[in-house]
């Protein structure tokens, strides 16, 4: 796909998203950077801000198959990947298939099941692959995970595992509106559609197959130059060497770093890498995968996204990157 049509699409993709969802520009254009990247996104955020609208709307705009968990304390593991059943009228055993197989699969209030729950998923969101009862079925192209959590809210919640927390590309907060104006806009959209979710009205942008297409073209045509993979591994490394940070980020988060900066690029119409498509999502890439030292993470003293935004500051950016 010419590096020309993936910007109209994703162009289109956000205007259809942002006449459903009111937010931010720059979170949508993170959102679908996420996904052309082929990552998992976490939203993670007060209730009642719209994560799960937007998480809906971006899954059904792609023209992709799509399904949804509402995770719950009582939920198994076979629930989200499926079992094998008897079937006396054939006397063997049939695989029944769970909502996992799907392109995109909406997991809400992820935190609210057990680790042992949680844990279904992390064999499909690294390796896009379900083990059932020794049985490997590979996940149909594109998958990616869209999670929602509310981390206000402890009681009857299960903290993700770090394990899980490295898998996901991208935790994004969609925060309150900006202004008097768009919180309107919310209240006058309700009037419009007559209905409180409004999934049904949106109508696809892409299909399955153009989407797969964005995603080829950002792994095989965005240029990144060795300087702009120096920067982002001095970032990475940084966070080891924090004096505040206890554990650092995993090289998988340099990794969705190169990812989503590719994205980026194609989304902005670039065939080629530039520092600030690293800088726009070093804070959302890396902060969820460091863990503080007690002393600074009692009482939130220090948060980890401040120490990613310091790290960013502190690192000198390339400059004169040449394009392919």
């Amino acid at each position: 796909m010419k590096i020309e049509k993936v910007r109209e699409t994703c162009d289109e993709i956000i205007g259809v998203v942002g006449s459903f969802f009111v937010g931010e520009r720059l979170l949508l254009n993170k959102v679908l950077a996420a996904a052309i990247a082929n990552g998992h996104i976490l939203f993670e955020d007060n209730p009642g801000l719209g994560k799960t609208l937007l998480a809906k709307a971006f899954a059904k705009v792609t023209g992709c198959s799509w399904g949804r968990v509402q995770f719950t304390p009582d939920l198994m593991p076979t629930d989200i990947v499926g079992t094998k059943v008897w079937r006396m009228n054939t006397s063997e055993f049939t695989l029944e298939k769970g909502p996992v197989f799907t392109n995109i699969l909406l997991a809400d209030e992820i935190n609210r099941s057990p680790p042992k729950v949680q844990s279904a998923l992390l064999e499909c969101m690294e390796e896009r692959q379900v083990t059932i009862e020794g049985e490997t079925l590979p996940l149909d192209a594109p998958f990616f995970v869209m999670a929602t959590q509310n981390p206000i809210e402890l009681e009857g919640t299960y903290p993700l595992p770090e394990a899980q927390m490295d898998r996901f590309l991208l935790r994004l907060s969609t925060g309150y509106v900006s202004s008097l104006e768009k919180e309107t806009e919310i209240l006058m959209r309700r009037v419009s559609w007559k209905r409180d979710d409004p999934i049904e009205l949106i109508e696809p942008v892409t299909s399955n197959e153009i989407f797969k297409d964005l995603q080829v073209t950002v792994e095989n045509d965005i240029y990144i130059d060795p300087e702009i993979l120096r920067y982002i591994s001095k970032i990475v490394r940084n966070t080891r060497e924090s004096p505040l940070v206890d554990i650092g980020s995993s090289p998988r988060g340099g990794l969705s770093l190169l990812k989503v900066s590719r994205a980026n690029a194609a989304l902005h119409g670039r065939d080629y890498v530039i520092p600030d498509d690293v800088k726009t999502f070093a804070t959302e890439v890396l902060a969820h995968r460091i863990i503080l030292k007690m002393e600074y993470a009692l009482g939130e003293k220090v948060r980890p996204e401040q120490i990613i935004d310091d790290i960013v500051k502190e690192i000198e950016p390339p400059r004169d990157i040449t394009r392919r």
